[in-house]
C-alpha cells in the first residue's frame, strides 16, 4: 500500500482545490463505522427496552455463553473492546444475576467467567433477535457476495493488529 491507496490501484480519495480529500463512496473505514454505529445503536435500544442491557453487556454474555470459565482479559482479546468496558459489563451482568465469577486457581484478582440460568436465558432471547436482525441485513445479498465480504472482513481483522501499534 502507498499514500496513491491500497494495493490494486483503489483510491478512497480525490483532489480538490489542491487538496486530497476522503471519497466517502470508497474509504473502507468510513463504511464498517457507518455500518456499525447504526446497527450497534438500533440493537442497543432494542436489546435495553427488552431486556434491560445493551450491546456490550450482549457482546460479553455471547463470550460467556461462547467459552464458560473465561477470564476477563480473553472477552477483551476476542471481542476488540477495552478492559475498562469488559469490566463495566461483566459488573452490570452480575449485578443483574446474568453472570457470576469465581477466583482462577485460588487467586481472587483473576477471575473466571460463566453465565448463570438467568444469563443463559438471557442469551438465548437477545440471540434471537440478533439472528433476525442479522438476517434483515444480508437480505438480498447473494450467498457468493456474502461468502467474499466475510473473507475480506477476515482477513481486515488479521491487518487491523497491525494499525494497533
Amino acid at each position: 500500500m502507498s499514500a496513491d491507496g491500497p494495493a490494486g490501484g483503489r483510491r478512497s480519495w480525490f483532489v480538490r482545490d489542491g487538496r486530497r480529500l476522503l471519497d466517502l463512496d470508497r474509504y473502507v473505514p468510513y463504511f464498517l463505522t457507518s455500518v456499525y454505529n447504526v446497527i450497534s445503536r438500533g440493537a442497543s435500544q432494542l436489546y435495553l427496552a427488552r431486556f434491560g442491557v445493551g450491546i456490550v453487556e450482549w457482546r460479553v454474555a455471547t463470550m460467556l455463553a461462547l467459552e464458560p470459565g473465561i477470564p476477563a482479559a480473553r472477552i477483551c482479546e476476542v471481542i476488540a473492546l477495552d478492559k475498562g468496558g469488559v469490566s463495566r459489563a461483566l459488573a452490570r451482568l452480575a449485578a443483574l444475576g446474568h453472570a457470576e465469577a469465581e477466583a482462577a486457581g485460588g487467586d481472587p484478582r483473576r477471575k473466571l467467567w460463566r453465565l448463570t440460568a438467568s444469563g443463559e436465558a438471557l442469551h438465548d432471547g437477545i440471540l434471537e433477535l440478533a439472528l433476525q436482525r442479522e438476517a434483515a441485513l444480508v437480505e438480498g445479498v447473494e450467498p457468493d457476495d456474502l461468502e467474499a465480504f466475510l473473507r475480506v472482513m477476515r482477513r481486515m481483522r488479521v491487518n487491523v493488529e497491525r494499525l494497533r501499534g
